[in-house]
């Protein structure tokens, strides 16, 4: 009888085991301490996201806040009270942030905002700019023809002035009519969305010295208001004959003829809830700034406004910033039918504005529409593009950003 044949290696199956159990156990053991150190940077990194959304959102009601209290026409602003939070909670999670708003003798305003979550923080910064609504030299909702010879060009300029810029909002076929020898200096802007060998026809024969291209978002063109104190002022009827103002009021209509001369002489808001006529070599004059200094123009208007037969808005300052012309939605038409030289500032975005005859324009043109008639040049005043903080349409906007 055989007997069975005895390993030679007593216990090597269980040592075999063993080595696969401690081996099992070290990968194990490794792939745990992986998992929780991808779990503590997930949180970690979740955190820091977090943290971060919260600094911007702080950021953006900083600057909305900022933004509300430039509208407010209740009181005149002041860097007292200037916006501020502290551990404001983030909706729908645990984040809070905190944010403030330091302004410098230069009375450039910095924003600091902290976001935090669980042991996170970050740290968005800010400097604002403040932009008004002349940053065109001409925008329109709609239509901008400019004809044969037309120059437009930048005067007041310093070297690292961002460059004139033209434009429109829309995006529809041959907007922008530019005829033989019409010359841009600077950029074109086409609405949002649209192609500029399409909107500016002409684009071949008219001289654009920047770039024509697509907006990158739709520009907004707010409604203007009669400030409150100025609408609620009892009216004068119907302005007319040779009349010398130094205080604001407000009219039905202005109708001037036959060489009648409306003299402004001081700082005056006019509000006319009809129509402004200057007609028969009549004309509205601002005082220049030897006779006195302070004198200037704001102009609400409800109806339309027209200068012809040799009538015109005599601007003496030669200061554009001393003319503003703001027509309410009701406004349509602002036609300058008179050889002259306008300098001022047109804000009208649902007008539109015409140049008949010759009218050398010195300034900044925002409306519904515009039309140069007649070859004139059109010259903006890199001025307008210096903001103050009462000025109508007036917002802030970011001019550099920081992350820490």
């Amino acid at each position: 009888m055989n007997k069975p044949i005895q390993s030679k290696r007593k216990g090597s199956a269980l040592a075999l085991v063993m080595i696969v159990l401690i081996v099992m156990l070290a990968m194990g053991v490794g792939l745990l301490s992986l998992g929780q150190s991808s779990r503590i940077r997930a949180a970690r990194t979740g955190s820091d996201i977090v943290a971060r959304c919260a600094a911007d959102a702080g950021l953006t009601k900083c600057i909305f806040e900022m933004n509300n209290k430039l509208k407010d026409g209740n009181e005149p602003w002041t860097d007292s009270n200037l916006p501020h939070a502290i551990n404001e909670t983030l909706a729908n999670c645990d984040a809070t942030f905190t944010y403030s708003v330091i302004t410098d003798d230069d009375n450039v305003y910095n924003i600091e905002s902290i976001g935090s979550s669980g042991m996170a923080k970050r740290k968005v910064n800010c400097s604002l700019k403040l932009e008004g609504l002349f940053e065109y030299a001409i925008f329109v909702q709609d239509n901008l023809t400019l004809q044969n010879g037309t120059t437009v060009d930048m005067r007041n300029a310093d070297p690292e002035d961002p460059v004139l810029k033209i434009g429109t909002n829309s995006i529809e076929e041959a907007v922008i009519f530019a005829k033989d020898g019409v010359t841009i200096d600077g950029d074109v802007v086409v609405g949002y969305g649209g192609d500029p060998e399409v909107v500016i026809d002409s684009v071949k024969e008219v001289t654009i010295t920047g770039d024509a291209y697509a907006a990158p978002v739709e520009e907004v063109l707010p409604s203007v208001k009669v400030p409150a104190w100025l609408g609620a002022l009892p009216s004068q009827g119907t302005l007319s004959g040779d009349t010398t103002i130094t205080t604001s009021a407000k009219y039905d209509s202005i109708n001037l003829n036959n060489g009648e001369i409306l003299t402004i002489n001081g700082a005056v808001s006019i509000y006319v809830t009809g129509n402004v006529t200057i007609d028969n070599s009549a004309q509205i004059l601002i005082a220049d700034a030897n006779t006195n200094p302070d004198a200037s123009l704001t102009m609400f208007l409800k109806g339309n406004l027209a200068s012809q037969n040799k009538g015109v808005i005599n601007n003496s300052s030669l200061d554009p910033r001393k003319l503003k012309v703001y027509g309410l939605d009701t406004c349509q038409d602002i036609a300058f039918k008179t050889q002259s030289v306008f300098y001022g500032e047109i804000y009208a975005p649902y007008a539109d504005v015409r140049v008949y005859n010759y009218v050398e324009f010195y300034g900044s043109v925002i409306a519904g529409s515009f039309l140069q008639d007649v070859y004139a040049n059109f010259h903006y005043d890199a001025l307008l593009r210096q903001a103050r903080i009462n000025d109508i349409g007036a917002h802030f906007v970011i001019k550099q950003w920081s992350e820490d």
